[in-house]
């Protein structure tokens, strides 16, 4: 167990640790559940103690933007669509009997709670920008240095550092009322057995974390004023919550009792899903937004601050990660936008298919909502760049995915940078899915990308989260033997020679365009 200076409830732990002893007996019929409190939905698996996927839910929700450069999302719609997803996925698996419930969820960005431990408003998630105005003020009194270096990550908008300096300074009213901060999956945690408290993992992506020490950087929070108890204790992603309370399980269609598992941030879990502990082997991940995660033995500190140094739910490892915003949320805007929504993403994918790689010229800066990695800038914005007549929709929608791949790229080059080694990258995410998506960005890497082949490589982050519960009440004995849920990587996407020359060539223009239009940006 991690120790945190913050106070919050209390549990009972030695109640939790007895039960976590003496694991349920598992027959055909059992299974672990894993939720997955996506940005776009919440995905929920029934998994056998064996690793196959039983059943799936799937519940999406929308993104609110109350003003512009604002995003935040309803915790009760988060809540309901929970308990839909998870009464899908029990449906599917035919009713198996449930033995641990885990959890996984989108980073970085805050649930309000007041001193009753009631929402205060609306979640405000990652790729909200408002944070962005008190970045300078935030490296003012904490130096940059200091953040990268003790906090894993430079600040950034979106993440629980910049929000709630964003609240101090001008909503007040609100910031003053709070009595607790939670990251999105320990919310719905709390809803399901009353436990206030956070794991490591996702308390690394906000800014305010030592990531060395495993605890809150209490003089990180003193120097930005803020009032430390309302940080949640911090327990390892595989230690006992609590137990499934009856009001949950009525919402839910479970029995209460159930072990529920402390859980870990969504990048984290889908490593985890997908048997990603030793360094060396790292992923690519195209959802909303876009990630690339590298395991880590030692902490390893970009001194540019462009990656993010963060705690693995395995606590023998921390990663890098580097971030883009928009990627399968860029593609949505630009379905809506030419089409109405009313073609299918594989009709766009066959359409862009018949355009030749570089699309004539065609480039697309993918900085719908500002961007992380690497360039770090929450003032940028997307941009096509060398439209001529010659181009129609099928060009937008091919250098759409090419800029995504070519902004991935500039992430796996920071990395190496960093010192980082790379043997083999695997890749997940409904946009991975596509294979041209797929085939451009082993293409533009210049490397092989490889990919689980059968239906259990889907919903890595959900299935991570279901180990998570299961190591948590005994039924699993580690990440060791829980390495048999990974899947069989058996499908590869070998770039081709040609196109890859072609893309290298179109790359280092790419990255000219950003440097050219960066003061033009406000």
């Amino acid at each position: 167990m991690f120790a945190s200076s913050a106070a919050t409830v209390p549990a009972d732990r030695s109640e939790l640790e007895v039960e976590r002893s003496v694991p349920e007996t598992r027959t055909s019929k059992s299974a672990l559940l894993g939720i997955d409190l996506g940005t776009s939905s919440v995905k929920v698996v029934a998994v056998s103690a064996s690793g196959k996927i039983l059943g799936l839910g799937s519940v999406e929700y929308p993104i609110l933007t109350p003003q512009p450069g604002w995003a935040e999302q309803d915790p009760e719609q988060w809540w309901n669509a929970t308990a839909r997803a998870v009464r899908q996925a029990i449906e599917a698996a035919g009713q198996p009997e449930i033995l641990a419930i885990g959890f996984s969820g989108q980073m970085h960005g805050p649930v309000l709670l007041d001193k009753a431990w009631k929402p205060l408003g609306n979640a405000i998630i990652w790729a909200d920008q408002r944070g962005a105005s008190v970045l300078s003020e935030i490296e003012e009194r904490v130096e940059r240095r200091i953040l990268a270096t003790v906090c894993g990550t430079a600040p950034a908008a979106g993440f629980l550092i910049s929000t709630l300096f964003w609240l101090q300074r001008f909503d007040r009213p609100r910031f003053d009322q709070l009595g607790a901060v939670l990251l999105p999956k320990d919310y719905l945690r709390f809803r399901l057995c009353g436990d206030l408290a956070t794991d490591p993992s996702d308390a690394a992506a906000t800014g305010l974390f030592d990531v060395a020490n495993l605890v809150w950087s209490q003089a990180v929070i003193e120097k930005l004023e803020m009032p430390i108890a309302i940080f949640p204790k911090i327990r390892d992603s595989v230690e006992l919550a609590g137990k499934l309370t009856a009001q949950a399980s009525e919402d839910l269609g479970l029995r209460s009792g159930i072990p529920v598992a402390m859980g870990s941030a969504d990048q984290p879990a889908q490593a985890v899903g997908n048997g990603l502990f030793e360094p060396g082997r790292g992923s690519v991940t195209i959802g909303t937004g876009g990630q690339v995660f590298l395991p880590m033995a030692a902490p390893l500190v970009d001194p540019e601050a462009r990656l993010h140094t963060f705690w693995h739910a395995d606590h023998r490892r921390w990663y890098l990660l580097g971030a883009m915003l928009a990627a399968g949320m860029a593609l949505r805007w630009l379905r809506q936008t030419l089409y109405g929504g009313t073609i299918s993403y594989s009709e766009m994918d066959r359409r862009a298919e018949k355009i030749e790689p570089g699309c004539e010229g065609l480039f697309f800066l993918p900085y719908l909502v500002g961007e992380r990695s690497p360039i770090m800038d929450p003032k940028a914005r997307g941009s096509f760049v060398g439209l001529t007549l010659r181009h129609e929709a099928s060009h937008l929608v091919r250098a759409l995915l090419e800029g995504v791949a070519f902004s991935l790229r500039q992430i796996v080059a920071a990395m190496e940078e960093t010192g980082a080694t790379v043997d083999d990258w695997i890749v997940s995410g409904n946009g991975l899915a596509s294979p041209l998506w797929r085939q451009i960005l082993a293409d533009v890497l210049g490397r092989p990308l490889l990919r689980g082949s059968d239906e259990n490589s889907a919903e890595r982050a959900a299935v991570g989260a279901a180990i998570q519960g299961g190591i948590a009440a005994g039924v699993l004995k580690s990440f060791e033997e829980a390495k048999k849920f990974a899947p069989v990587f058996a499908q590869v996407t070998e770039p081709n020679q040609e196109r890859a020359l072609r893309y290298e060539d179109a790359f280092v223009r790419y990255k000219e365009i950003y440097p050219s239009l960066r003061d033009w940006f406000v």
